[in-house]
């Protein structure tokens, strides 16, 4: 009942900890320098915070804890892609991802357990939602995913997308928590530029964003220009339809000047013609943008099935003529299940998590 009672320490801002260490008789900058410990070298004990006298420590441990992630399977694919199964405080589980390419390193991270929106083509929507993640939650992620880049590569993280479980923009207030610490010299100190978030088209919170003159990058889960077609694929749609994500994207543009990507999946048989990839040219038209064309990835229903390549070529030329920068991004880590709308797709861990 004790354990239980006690507070996370790392929910605490900066400010909250110097009333803390006021309120038991210590010097108010003993705050900063279990702050550093938290964030900045990312202890997972109050023991090792050896600036601190023992029994500062164990004054500290009689009032928090630190709820850290614990990576508790990883699977390393033929392609280098690394994917962390991490276990939460409370027993559940998501998944992250460490993608390598000659350039980059690049982590994945979930923001959600589970997801609510029902994507029809995507592993992570059958779990459902369970919880947001919480901010150390997911700048854990991102940690691990910082330390494994070392270990296995020799190499600095270079860039995050929040393209793992969940709908970041569903865990606003979290997500942006989040991204201070990762961005703050005092937690990872990586640049708001190399970050990315996608959203499957939250118009409200699009707006949002914008409104908060955010520094990261907007990518958007697209895959139809067509409502039809898009309502098929993305449920949200019905509520958030592409007149009102044009609306929204236009805003978000006029706030903060700064082009969007669309990330555009192509499946045999419902949006590999022409009249898809000319609508989608068109509305790449609304704002300056670039699209991600995406090879699917099976998750063993048979429902969805990869587009022939000639059907990716062919956007490629639409989108060329209307001078919009598009690329065929290549799936990573399949054979792990690593790929884009594969997260949770055969882990037993997050199954039964």
């Amino acid at each position: 009942m004790e354990q239980e009672q006690k507070r996370d320490i790392r929910k605490l801002s900066l400010a909250e900890l110097e009333v803390f260490f006021l309120s038991i008789g210590e010097k108010k900058f003993r705050a900063k320098q279990v702050y550093d410990w938290l964030w900045n070298k990312r202890l997972k004990n109050f023991a090792e915070m050896t600036n601190l006298s023992k029994a500062t420590r164990e004054r500290i441990e009689q009032h928090f804890v630190i709820n850290h992630i614990r990576v508790d399977q990883m699977k390393r694919s033929v392609d280098g892609t690394i994917k962390n199964a991490v276990k939460l405080y409370d027993g559940k589980i998501v998944e992250s991802v460490l993608i390598p390419t000659p350039k980059r390193i690049t982590a994945c991270v979930s923001s959600q357990v589970g997801c609510s929106l029902d994507c029809n083509f995507c592993a992570t929507a059958r779990l459902k939602r369970m919880r947001n993640l919480h901010p150390d939650e997911i700048f854990d992620q991102v940690a691990a995913i910082m330390e494994e880049a070392k270990v296995y590569f020799d190499r600095p993280l270079t860039n995050i997308v929040f393209m793992g479980m969940g709908e970041p923009l569903l865990n606003y207030a979290n997500l942006l928590e989040a991204i201070e610490k990762i961005t703050s010299p005092e937690g990872l100190g990586i640049s708001p530029k190399r970050i990315t978030v996608s959203t499957v088209g939250v118009c409200k919170m699009i707006r949002k964003l914008a409104d908060d003159e955010v520094k990261f990058n907007l990518a958007v889960s697209l895959h139809s220009a067509i409502n039809e077609t898009r309502s098929r694929l993305m449920p949200i749609n019905d509520s958030n339809p592409l007149e009102d994500l044009a609306d929204a994207l236009r805003y978000w543009y006029r706030k903060t000047k700064r082009k969007v990507t669309y990330e555009y999946v192509v499946w045999k048989g419902i949006n590999d013609d022409e009249a898809h990839a000319l609508a989608l040219a068109k509305f790449c038209q609304i704002i300056p943008s670039k699209v991600n064309l995406i090879q699917y990835n099976p998750i063993d229903d048979g429902e969805f099935q990869q587009a022939d390549p000639d059907k990716l070529d062919l956007y490629v030329q639409v989108l060329e003529r209307f001078d919009i920068v598009a690329k065929v991004r290549k799936s990573r880590g399949q054979d792990i299940d690593a790929a884009c709308g594969q997260l949770a797709n055969k882990n037993d861990l997050v199954t039964l998590g």
